[in-house]
């Protein structure tokens, strides 16, 4: 990359950051349902048709203001996880964390896992995670840098579920049916809760979550 790359790379970054750390502002004074084009545009001082210069959509923006508030749910992952007797066990510790966090900030997971983003999402993760990977992930572990660089959430703690099938407590066959079940249980738990279906507390929320969670790995458990 030559050094006329360098600096537009660095400016475009940058440009982006004050953009993210306005959305962000918007988001603790209001909330995130408040953020809008128009709001980001004013705190920053530009016009909305420079934001879609580096973003192509709102919701792009909120993506990566969100994934801010991801912090103490990779801060604690690593803790949980030591907790593990086994892989299996890590599995469940994993998603436990996962609920305790998600729950706690319905609306941010929201935007993360669920809200459409487009065509290919994942890059937009895979983008974030390069230019702050230092700042993110520190000194964690290749297995735990696995858990958070996945957006696709069937695919999160696979390498656990992997490691079930080899130690025993899983069949191969049946990955793709935990997986998805899993998964299944904790979209439409945050549905539920985001759409007042039920008058769940997040500790409710996730404690809901985990016991469905539980048994269905109860029910294909070979040991």
């Amino acid at each position: 990359m030559s050094n006329k790359e360098i600096i537009k790379e660095m400016h475009t970054q940058r440009m982006g950051q004050y953009f993210v750390d306005a959305t962000i502002e918007i988001i603790e004074q209001e909330g995130i349902k408040s953020v809008t084009i128009r709001k980001i545009a004013d705190k920053v001082g530009y016009n909305s048709a420079t934001i879609y210069n580096y973003f192509q959509e709102l919701s792009h923006l909120i993506f990566f203001a969100a994934l801010r508030y991801l912090t103490k749910y990779i801060e604690e992952l690593p803790f949980y996880m030591e907790k593990g007797e086994n892989s299996l066990h890590k599995y469940l510790l994993s998603w436990e964390c996962f609920c305790k966090h998600s729950f706690k900030n319905p609306q941010v997971y929201y935007a993360i896992f669920l809200a459409n983003l487009g065509e290919r999402p994942e890059e937009l993760l895979e983008y974030y995670y390069n230019v702050y990977q230092d700042e993110v992930f520190g000194d964690l572990t290749e297995d735990i840098r696995t858990l958070i660089v996945e957006y696709h959430l069937s695919k999160r703690s696979r390498n656990e579920l992997e490691q079930s099938v080899q130690d025993g407590y899983l069949k191969e066959n049946d990955l793709e049916v935990i997986k998805e079940s899993t998964v299944l249980i904790w979209q439409g738990m945050l549905t539920t809760v985001l759409n007042n279906r039920r008058n769940y507390n997040a500790e409710e929320a996730a404690n809901t979550t985990m016991k469905h969670v539980r048994e269905i790995i109860n029910n294909y458990t070979l040991v």
